[in-house]
């Protein structure tokens, strides 16, 4: 996998979580902690995808 079309997908998974979290922060009832979960998954795919870019 090239690193282009590896950082598309880091995007792509990052795009996903956004909108899951956007989902389940609407959704009353939804476990907080699974919203944190999700929010932490986010931020190691940008700093990843930070990480790469400068290289």
């Amino acid at each position: 996998m090239s690193l282009t079309s590896h950082l598309q997908e880091l995007r792509r998974r990052h795009e996903a979580l956004t909108q899951k979290v956007e989902e389940a922060q609407r959704s009353p009832g939804f476990d907080d902690l699974a919203i944190a979960e999700m929010k932490k998954q986010k931020l190691k795919l940008k700093e990843e995808i930070t990480r790469l870019a400068a290289e």
